[in-house]
């Protein structure tokens, strides 16, 4: 199984991507095992947090049947780096089809964020696997089931930013395939029991 087929069915068993902003190298094992122990195969470290890399690396070598990736890659250059940590996902908050051609050059899974139906067209033209749908906060309900109206029907609709348990059911009425959770699910400094108890609520959330 390549791993753009593995992302597929981790989107069908579980659809829920655990943003770690913020996480440390030190953190990354107890909080990786808390997130995997809840049914997560999605782990997103994004860039911007410290010593990302070496997280991921943590996390790739701890989980290798899960997928562990990148959030805020900004240019082919990072999508280099993370794959040479092990990382196998690339998540950005915009649209651009160099990272996107890097990310599929490398045989990575890359999810582009878009905000429009402009953006989203162009991004599954240049071979995006799923779309994130950032930020959610401006992109509501309402919004999502006008693009899920026009876009390809098979196409994975992410919403991410502002996500809880509470407002997951409307968005997945509108037609979203997942999430990806950030500081609801984990903040810095929370121990991997208070992480893992988030986890589950998302969990519980989803499946109604």
């Amino acid at each position: 199984m390549n791993t753009a087929e593995q992302f597929a069915q981790a989107l069908d068993q579980l659809p829920l991507v655990a943003i770690l902003r913020g996480l440390t190298p030190e953190e990354a094992p107890a909080i990786g095992h808390a997130l995997v122990d809840s049914g997560f195969a999605l782990i997103e470290v994004p860039l911007n947090s410290p010593r990302p890399l070496e997280s991921i690396a943590a996390l790739a070598a701890q989980h290798p049947n899960h997928l562990i990736g990148a959030g805020t890659v900004l240019t082919s250059a990072q999508v280099r780096e993370v794959q040479a940590a092990g990382g196998r996902i690339i998540i950005s908050p915009h649209f651009d089809p160099v990272v996107v051609h890097e990310a599929l050059r490398l045989g990575l899974v890359c999810v582009p964020g878009v905000a429009t139906p402009s953006e989203a067209f162009a991004a599954l033209h240049a071979g995006a696997h799923a779309l994130k749908l950032f930020p959610a906060e401006m992109i509501t309900p309402s919004v999502l089931k006008a693009l899920r109206a026009v876009l390809p029907s098979s196409t994975a609709l992410l919403p991410v930013g502002g996500i809880t348990p509470d407002n997951m059911a409307a968005y997945l009425s509108a037609g979203a395939k997942g999430f990806g959770l950030g500081s609801a699910l984990y903040k810095p400094g929370q121990s991997a029991q208070e992480v893992g108890a988030a986890a589950q609520r998302f969990v519980r959330a989803l499946r109604g």
